[in-house]
């Protein structure tokens, strides 16, 4: 150790990222400055990487939770040579690398994408889960290290209390994060919102709490290394800091720890930009510049990096040499490929739910896919993720041989822990609760819709017929605003999430299968607490049949030149069977019906596909158990849709059916009148 190069290199990144920020003329320079000597030490001294393979699995792995900061990464990775100077220099610009939030770029070092604050540790306590997960079937491979990074904003956002108490529940002593204490948030100080002791908070939840001088890096060797031989417990290194730490006014004079330093340049305050840089040791003249002593300093701990992770590859390949089998499943977890499976085989008992029809597959999953992780929010024998479990076993601390997380109630808190599984790579996360509650979900779905991550999501008591519970558990508007995801494009182009409501027991396997096979991007099954009745086969195979739900909807009733077509997804295609039945029975009537499992998959399909199935300029008539505008997008100018404009009540789920006119009988009368409405 050089404590002259250590304080130049940490000076270094406290002007990279002042004039990152004041380049841009926007951004977050003054906590970027406190940080800046943890992340100097930890990158050089404790984070292992392999500089030549940045998404070499066995990495240790770093998870920003306050994405403001992300100019205090590009300056880290820019010394490491994961960025270039003109990449810095378009902070925050049209098409560059370097976003005003970091977005998940591995191969530049960035694991995950940060912005709302919380969500980035959330994550890497999902890493670090399923590192001991991975770790647990491969002894001695995925013995790294998660760090987390988080601020004021971060520990105070609710999730906060999900996280920590999950990771001290569990014990993740391969999780170690440092709290950046600088008593300085966007628009107060810290005193003016809470007085919480943090210490002690994380203490109870059972964390080995450090508190140091976040500035000394002394101390921060000392924690980081006692963090590194604790062997129950996630750490927490509490480091108080100092915002904008290096700042100075024109007249040369200390100007730090000054609330107005973090949220914009430092020129628009009273530090004075040039000034401050020269204190730094910086140029003015190149303010973008890599400080000589610096440059050859990185030079020397890159090649390190390189030969500790050479000599750590020449023991995975001993390792896989001696263990040929595991060596064949290890590669096939880290590829992400999902193995042969035959869902087909599932069975399914008649006209039951679509929750017991997913509990089925789940207990096939179970015995057939072994890196899935299914987590449920505290309703494991509701929401039928049991099916599953029965199959498997709780994680535990101290034995990560199970398969199933108990999240408790914390719906965000799981989502997010599913995305950190997903991220760290190797395990396929599943997370299950009331459709309800994918309200508090939202967020993270949304991350990983960004991300562009295949999470699996379990929502059932999917419609108003969860009855007795009353409008507060009974969805209307959610799968509308979940299906508004299917409408939204990510980067690479896709729809950024799949939405699935299968019809019946069949379907849903189907539905399962689609969900697997969808590695790009999550998938969300919306499941019926109530039995459902079959759909009958039109062929010899039901599911088979089935099978073009993978076009996004499909005929589950056809005849020649029909007279209208009834569409539907979930619960509401067999009622509306039901009433097809009647109405060509009595009124002589040919009829199709339709499942649309997802608007936004259909609408991928060939137009000549979507009209083979809807039919354009002919009658098309649309029920669901939420929101018409569900349907709407699908019924054309002349289409009419029957939903529910209006919250739920508490009763039994028949009786709801009969009041809110969701009975074959009622949808035969609205099919009539559309149809003389339409003459």
């Amino acid at each position: 150790m050089n404590q002259k190069i250590d304080q130049l290199a940490a000076d270094n990144i406290r002007a990279l990222s002042i004039s990152m920020v004041e380049k841009a003329n926007s951004g977050h320079p003054g906590g970027a400055m406190g940080g800046a000597d943890f992340m100097h030490i930890l990158y050089t001294e404790y984070l292992n990487f392999d500089p030549t393979e940045m998404d070499w699995p066995y990495r240790d792995r770093f998870f920003m939770d306050a994405g403001h900061l992300s100019a205090l990464m590009y300056s880290q990775y820019y010394l490491l040579g994961n960025y270039k100077k003109e990449d810095l220099q378009q902070f925050r610009q049209w098409g560059s690398v370097t976003p005003g939030h970091p977005e998940v770029d591995v191969l530049r070092g960035i694991e995950n994408t940060s912005g709302p604050l919380g969500q980035g540790h959330a994550m890497g306590v999902g890493a670090a889960i399923a590192a001991k997960f991975l770790d647990a079937r491969f002894k001695g491979l995925f013995e790294h290290k998660i760090y987390g990074f988080i601020t004021d904003g971060g520990v105070q956002e609710e999730i906060s209390q999900g996280a920590g108490r999950i990771a001290g529940h569990l014990g993740l002593n391969n999780f170690i994060m440092f709290y950046d204490s600088n008593d300085v948030q966007l628009s107060s100080m810290t005193d003016e919102v809470t007085s919480e002791n943090t210490a002690m908070k994380y203490e109870a939840w059972g964390w080995n709490v450090i508190t140091i001088d976040g500035h000394d890096h002394t101390q921060i060797r000392k924690a980081l290394s006692e963090a590194h031989e604790e062997v129950e417990k996630p750490t927490l290194i509490i480091g108080k800091t100092i915002m904008g730490k290096g700042c100075v006014t024109a007249t040369g004079a200390m100007y730090e720890g000054e609330c107005e330093l973090h949220g914009k340049p430092i020129g628009d305050t009273k530090a004075d930009y040039v000034k401050t840089l020269l204190n730094l040791k910086a140029n003015p003249e190149d303010p973008f510049a890599i400080y000589e002593e610096v440059a050859k300093h990185y030079t020397n701990i890159l090649e390190l990096k390189t030969a500790t992770s050479a000599n750590k590859k020449l023991q995975i390949a001993s390792w896989k040499k001696e263990n040929p089998v595991l060596s064949l499943k290890l590669e096939s977890f880290l590829s992400g490929a999902i193995p042969d499976l035959d869902l087909s085989s599932v069975v399914q008992k008649p006209n039951v739910a679509t929750r017991e029809a997913s509990s089925a597959v789940l207990a096939y999953l179970a015995e057939n896919v072994e890196n899935m992780i299914v987590s449920s929010a505290d309703l494991s024998n509701s929401d039928k993720t049991d099916g599953f479990l029965k199959k498997s076993s709780v994680i535990q601390k101290n034995n990560f041989n199970g398969a199933f997380l108990q999240a408790g109630v914390a719906e965000l808190t799981m989502t997010s822990i599913a995305n950190g599984i997903a991220l760290h790579g190797g395990v396929i996360p599943v997370v299950a609760t009331f459709f309800v509650f994918s309200d508090y979900m939202k967020p993270a779905i949304r991350l990983a819709a960004i991300q562009e991550l295949p999470v699996k999501y379990v929502w059932t008591h999917d419609s108003f017929r969860v009855g007795e519970d009353g409008p507060t558990h009974q969805p209307i508007e959610q799968e509308a605003q979940i299906r508004l995801m299917e409408k939204i494009k990510n980067h690479s182009g896709n729809q950024s999430l799949l939405a699935l409501r299968p019809a019946d027991a069949i379907e849903t396997s189907v539905a399962w299968d689609m969900a697997l096979k969808n590695t790009k991007t999550p998938t969300g099954l919306i499941l019926s607490r109530q039995n459902i009745q079959d759909i009958p086969a039109q062929g010899t195979s039901r599911y088979e049949e089935a099978t073009d739900a993978s076009k996004g909807g499909y005929l589950v009733k056809s005849t020649q030149n029909p007279d209208i077509t009834l569409i539907a997804n979930g619960s509401e295609v067999a009622t509306l069977l039901a009433a097809a039945v009647l109405l060509e029975k009595e009124k002589n009537l040919k009829i199709n019906v339709a499942s649309i499992i997802s608007e936004g998959l259909f609408k991928e399909q060939s137009k000549s596909y979507q009209e083979s199935i809807i039919p354009k300029g002919k009658l098309v008539f649309g029920l669901t158990a939420g929101l018409p505008v569900n349907l709407e997008g699908l019924i054309g100018d002349s289409g009419k849709v029957i939903g529910l404009d209006h919250f739920g009540y508490s009763a039994p789920a028949t009786v709801l059916d009969e009041k809110f006119g969701f009975t074959s009988a009622h949808a035969c009368e609205e099919i009539l009148k559309y149809i003389e409405e339409s003459k």
